[in-house]
């Protein structure tokens, strides 16, 4: 494997052509799962990426000696393989603290079920704004409440978006130009347009292993996205911890609003670091925003950055 491709490989990938690195990685998962704590996992991978940083650092200094970076390689994909297994084995093990099943599959019953189809879905797995008015009606009568995230998230469904949250961004957002970034299958980037505001969704689409990107999601980086459309706006809704791109929103000279709907776990999702060392933007924890965010068992939290 390449340096080139190490980036966008699967987990599957990184384990068949590291499988030494595997073996220490996945016995250091093990350790980290059993406790059942999702801040174990968080520690692990921060743990794995700390250890590979003086690697990084050397290779980037180094530019192109094949013979560093060889001998980079292995340190830069356990990082990796820490980072994807985690996010692979986080929602079975919170699964198995909730209903203490060790293995099997988990079902939602009958009426929990229902009630969550017509609350959150059009049809299958494909979202619909959330009526709040339903939702305060309907939500209380779900006896498995916490089991619909668990159940959605490795689907890359982090959370639904009500009406009312729609609303209050397409106002916010204005007739600015907007990007979603890390958008996933599109679902926010879609309910804002059929509100009526001109917003272009991309991704990396390095989960294709377990969402559909509609073609309206641009295949791009990041970092391409803000260099070339140069927006007023970014949104992003649960972006990965501790990623390598939000930094650049704050550095994009264009960007007068960012918008991030994360969680108040910081392990959980968002560049928390990122967030609080820069200078350019004021921070506001939109309580009114966050509110809307559904389901509240999510805990989340809606960001919103201001230029100065």
């Amino acid at each position: 494997m390449k340096l080139a491709q190490l980036e966008s490989a699967t987990l599957d990938e990184l384990k068949e052509a590291f499988p030494q690195q595997w073996n220490s990685v996945g016995q250091h998962l093990v350790s980290a799962t059993e406790t059942k704590r999702p801040e174990a996992l968080a520690e692990f991978v921060q743990q794995q990426m700390l250890a590979s940083a003086p690697w990084q650092a050397q290779l980037v200094a180094k530019g192109g000696n094949k013979r560093w970076q060889a001998e980079a390689m292995p340190h830069l994909a356990s990082a990796r393989m820490a980072k994807l297994a985690a996010q692979h084995v986080l929602g079975a093990v919170a699964v198995q603290a909730v209903t203490g099943q060790p293995t099997g599959r988990v079902r939602l019953g009958l009426w929990s079920g229902k009630l969550i189809q017509r609350l959150f879905f059009e049809h299958g797995l494909e979202r619909k704004p959330v009526s709040m008015k339903w939702f305060r009606c309907l939500w209380p009568l779900v006896s498995q409440r916490r089991m619909l995230m668990l159940l959605v998230q490795p689907k890359g469904i982090y959370c639904f978006y009500s009406q009312e949250l729609i609303a209050a961004l397409a106002v916010l957002i204005s007739n600015r130009s907007c990007v979603e970034l890390a958008a996933g299958d599109g679902t926010l980037a879609r309910f804002l347009r059929a509100a009526g505001v001109d917003v272009k969704a991309s991704d990396n689409q390095s989960w294709k292993h377990a969402i559909r990107y509609e073609d309206d999601v641009e295949l791009a980086s990041a970092t391409d996205v803000l260099a070339r459309e140069k927006p007023r706006v970014v949104l992003c809704s649960f972006p990965p911890p501790k990623n390598e791109f939000e930094r650049r929103i704050f550095e994009t000279p264009s960007v007068e609003l960012y918008v991030v709907i994360t969680s108040q776990h910081r392990f959980a999702a968002g560049d928390w670091d990122s967030y609080e060392n820069q200078k350019s933007f004021e921070m506001t924890r939109d309580a009114e925003l966050s509110k809307w965010v559904l389901p509240p068992e999510l805990d989340p939290c809606v960001l919103v950055f201001r230029r100065l």
